[in-house]
């Protein structure tokens, strides 16, 4: 497969392999609504992108350093003072990730220089790099700092800088995502309305989504960290519709595979509105009781994306899709192509999550 390099949402020849049971076919992805039934339950991830890379200095050494953001407890605008974060030192996303050099050694209590905003560490996580911060100030100084000084998180297979727009889908709402929740990328207002007119309803729900990379393979494993998620009373509402009618539910990405699978094990087999906070692993023995099938980018094997695609689909069909990935030159990453895996009666499984 080929790292997509350039930030395009929806390239007109973007592609699309769809799984079905034991059929794998290529369609041009604009065709995705044209495989969707009248009674199926689209639902997409709202959430919009921080800028939640941070450049700046460790005061104790007067070092350079790059804070990425990673997660917090609550979804709310005004709970921002405290954050998970990865630390790299000098340096930025043209060098790869597992390549960036350590920072200076950190410890709580430190104060860390953040263009505007200044930061604490409360504590090591685990980790030497992986800190838990406080900032200084009100929300609205906090806010302020970020839009002004933050940048996308962003990875090497892009060689430019990313605009904040370039990372925000056509539905994004709340900004509370750490990474673009990029199986997104593939709406847009036509795609929307060819969903309605065949019968099919939309909706979303908030999942903060995490960043998919550390460079680091002992926090890479602890992938995907705790993220909050938020289901809408009308989110709640389509959801208990479409099941009593059997309808398919359809997740756009794995944040909302992750959001509505956790919610319904926790309140059995229900997805009640409200917010929780998503702390399970989705993978080959995990019993979905929501998801019939999930639109995802192209994911490489080893990755938590791609583990979560065990759900969907066994080992053998997952291999036949990542040669079919291979000789038809899908591209990887947030601005790459698709897969679209329906669930097989097969893969309904016992275990829980």
């Amino acid at each position: 497969m080929i790292a997509a390099s350039a930030p395009v949402q929806r390239p007109g020849n973007a592609k699309l392999l769809v799984s079905e049971g034991r059929r794998i076919r290529h369609v041009p992805r604009s065709e995705f609504p044209d495989l969707l039934r009248p009674g199926d339950l689209v639902i997409a991830n709202d959430a919009a992108t921080l800028p939640a890379s941070l450049f700046g200095r460790h005061a104790p050494t007067g070092e350079p350093i790059e804070v990425r953001l990673a997660g917090r407890d609550s979804l709310g605008m005004d709970e921002i003072k405290r954050f998970s974060a990865i630390v790299f030192g000098p340096g930025d996303f043209r060098t790869r990730t597992e390549e960036r050099p350590s920072p200076p050694e950190l410890a709580p209590g430190d104060q860390l220089i953040l263009g505007p905003l200044r930061a604490t560490v409360i504590r090591l996580m685990n980790h030497p790099r992986f800190i838990s911060l406080e900032f200084q100030g009100s929300p609205a100084e906090i806010w302020e700092g970020l839009a002004s000084w933050g940048r996308p998180i962003q990875y090497s297979h892009v060689p430019t800088p990313l605009a904040l727009w370039d990372t925000w889908t056509p539905i994004a709402a709340l900004p509370v995502a750490y990474e673009p929740p990029s199986a997104g990328f593939v709406l847009d207002w036509s795609g929307l309305k060819r969903l309605i007119e065949r019968g099919v309803r939309f909706c979303t729900i908030t999942h903060a989504a995490g960043i998919s990379s550390t460079g680091d393979p002992n926090l890479d494993s602890l992938l995907p960290f705790d993220e909050p998620y938020r289901i809408p009373p009308s989110a709640a509402r389509a959801i208990e519709e479409t099941k009593s009618r059997h309808g398919r539910i359809v997740a756009i990405g794995t944040t909302v595979v992750r959001a509505l699978e956790h919610s319904a094990a926790m309140f059995g087999g229900a997805v009640p509105p409200g917010e929780q906070m998503a702390t399970q692993r989705i993978g080959a023995g995990s019993r979905l009781r929501i998801v019939s099938a999930v639109l995802s980018g192209a994911h490489e094997p080893g990755t938590f994306h791609y583990e979560l695609l065990k759900a969907f689909a066994d080992a053998g069909t997952l291999s036949r899709i990542d040669r079919e990935l291979e000789a038809h030159g899908y591209r990887t990453h947030e601005f790459g192509d698709s897969v679209f895996i329906v669930r097989s009666a097969a893969q309904d499984g016992t275990a829980r999550l």
